[in-house]
């Protein structure tokens, strides 16, 4: 697919992204789209960095089993967690973590193992939590340590009690926090440009924004109108658990890529959508 410079001319595209917002809002924005930017959520680290300074010395004292990562952020905020530590510490935390099988929910996280020298053991059959917990069906994890990062601070019930049924041990660390306080003022703006039709597509780039934009709406007794409006314009997802999030709330995803989910494909198949049709005016 072409990267010219005017592929998405005169196209009018909604980002609600954070802290990947001016990346991806600029490669559709060099193809000509006019860009609607809405930050709806942050990524911040963990306020109490206890907890996951605990989760580190545990690793490092009694090693993991098995070690299963949710997100490519999770990767990186252990990893900037531990970059004041001495050198020997860094060097006894991801010895142990490379000791143990590395399990993967998607492509991100094994994109940033291997900044670390670390491959994916067994990867997810799809990148969602329940493509984890089918992946771990065969496995013997009985008595085995399991570390598992969170999206966030969500529990993430289903992993745990999957866990649980294999009779492992299931050490959760939450690495970073998801800061949804961008001003209400700003996403109910965007809300009420959706709703009123200014926008051809709408690209959401993770779940957290699917959430945040329709609690907003929520509250303004707007969501039944947002996901009659979403229905309407073309909707963008990077990959299926967006899909899933935004399904929850009623709405169908138009476009994904296929098995890429990043959002140089994500550009690409904008540019396949809007390919055969006529910009407005």
């Amino acid at each position: 697919m072409t990267d010219s410079s005017d592929s998405l001319a005169g196209r009018r595209i909604g980002v609600p992204e954070s802290r990947q917002l001016d990346l991806f809002a600029d490669m559709l924005e060099r193809r000509g789209a006019a860009v609607m930017r809405c930050p709806l959520v942050d990524i911040r680290p963990a306020p109490d960095p206890g907890p996951a300074r605990a989760w580190v010395d545990n690793v490092i004292a009694h090693g993991l089993d098995d070690m299963i990562w949710l997100t490519g952020e999770g990767v990186r905020r252990l990893r900037d967690f531990v970059t004041d530590d001495t050198d020997e510490r860094r060097r006894q935390f991801w010895q142990a973590l490379a000791a143990a099988r590395t399990i993967t929910r998607g492509p991100k996280p094994v994109r940033e193992l291997r900044t670390d020298g670390i491959g994916s053991d067994l990867p997810a059959t799809a990148p969602t939590t329940a493509g984890v917990i089918d992946a771990l069906a065969d496995a013997d994890l009985a008595g085995h340590r399991v570390g598992v990062q969170l999206y966030g601070t969500d529990p993430n019930t289903p992993l745990m009690e999957a866990l649980a049924a294999h009779d492992a041990t299931a050490l959760p660390v939450a690495p970073y926090v998801y800061a949804d306080q961008a001003e209400n003022a700003a996403v109910e703006a965007f809300i009420e440009t959706i709703v009123a039709g200014d926008l051809e597509a709408v690209a959401f780039t993770s779940s957290p924004q699917v959430r945040r934009l329709f609690k907003v709406a929520g509250r303004r007794s707007r969501a039944a109108e947002l996901t009659t409006a979403l229905g309407r314009c073309g909707v963008a997802a990077v990959g299926p658990l967006v899909a899933e999030s935004l399904a929850e709330h009623g709405v169908a995803v138009d476009l994904m890529p296929d098995s890429s989910y990043f959002m140089k494909p994500l550009v690409r198949r904008l540019d396949a959508y809007f390919a055969s049709s006529t910009p407005a005016a």
